[in-house]
Order: structure tokens, then sequence, then C-alpha cells
């Protein structure tokens, strides 16, 4: 959606430069530029700078009293710079031939100055919009940078697997002596106790 402006002022006796309260042209250009101020500061939160108009006509003539509307619109977008084209209304104009103060409201608006310029906002000013160019390099991918050759690292030799040694066998467990119980001490037979006959 296009970016627009539009401011409305009455020419009044103290903006009449020339005779016959005519105002010079140059008015229209000093509104055109409050115009490209209030597009700068809608497209960017900033005001810019006017850098150049490209071209300017005067179409018809403006007397104090008149109501002039100045309209702006930004037609293109560059990294910094905004194309602008301009124009200038009348849209109330005085009525001297009837009196001083007589005016009325036109029905058709009669284009009385157009032009177009260039305004230029810095890149650390742009508040609202990225610029263009940081927009086209986000999207587009960083080119790869070849990459150097490595040199290849010394391939390590596999050390000989050392065959497991066979644990020794453990000897065989020697069966044991079969244990002679030592034969019970036979008891000495009793003897005979001599019976000692009382003698009676």
């Amino acid at each position: 959606m296009a970016v627009t402006s539009m401011l409305r002022v009455r020419m009044s006796a103290k903006d009449a430069h020339y005779g016959g309260n005519l105002v010079d042209g140059a008015h229209m250009v000093h509104l055109f530029g409050d115009v490209a101020t209030e597009l700068l500061i809608k497209q960017d939160g900033d005001e810019g700078l006017f850098c150049a108009y490209d071209m300017v006509e005067f179409k018809a003539p403006v007397y104090a009293g008149d109501y002039i509307e100045a309209y702006g619109e930004i037609t293109h977008v560059g990294n910094t710079s905004r194309k602008m084209k301009f124009e200038a209304y009348k849209v109330i104009r005085t009525l001297p031939e009837i009196s001083a103060s007589a005016a009325e409201v036109l029905e058709e608006r009669i284009l009385v100055a157009r032009a177009t310029g260039t305004c230029v906002t810095p890149m650390d000013c742009q508040r609202y919009n990225k610029p263009v160019a940081k927009k086209a390099a986000a999207q587009k991918p960083a080119a790869k940078k070849p990459a150097a050759k490595k040199a290849a690292a010394p391939k390590a030799v596999a050390a000989p697997a050392k065959k497991a040694v066979a644990a020794p066998k453990a000897a065989p467990a020697k069966k044991a002596a079969p244990v002679k119980k030592a034969a019970a001490p036979k008891a000495a037979p009793k003897k005979k106790a001599a019976v000692k006959k009382a003698a009676k």
C-alpha cells in the first residue's frame, strides 16, 4: 500500500509576494517539503532529508485567501532513497470582484503545481522498515567459500593383536590318601582278682 500525505493550508496576506496578492510559486515548493517530511515519518519514523527535485511545474496562479491542498505519495523505496510525486490543488478561491471577503468552494479543484523529487533517510535512522539491501541479503544464501584441503592425516597402523596366552592349567588335585583309622587300643584283660577266701 502506497504511503500518502495531504496538507490543507490557507494562503494569508503575508504569503502574497507580488502585486494583486499573488503568492509566489516557491510557497508551493515549501508545502511539498512539508508533505515530504510527513511521508518520511510515516515510512521510516524519521524526518529524513530532501535530496533534489527532478521536476517542478506551476500550472495556475494562487492568491492570498485561497485554500490549497498539497498531496504527496512515495512512488519508489530504495535502500536509503525515497522517490515521491507531489500535486497542489486550489479547493477554495477568493472573489475579489464581488468583495474583499467573498470566496467560494470549487466544485472541481484546480491543479496549481506539481513536482517529483527524491528524499533520503540514512540507514541508521530508519526505524520502521528494514533496508531493501538487508532483506535481500537475508534471503540470499551466503556463497560458500571452497574449503581448504586438509593434509591427510597418516593412517594409524593397527598393532597386531596379541594372542591371548592360555592360563596354565591347574594341576589336578591329588587324591587324599586314605586315612587309616587308628585301632582303638584293646582293653587290657581284666585280671581276675584272686579272691582270697577268708579264712573262716
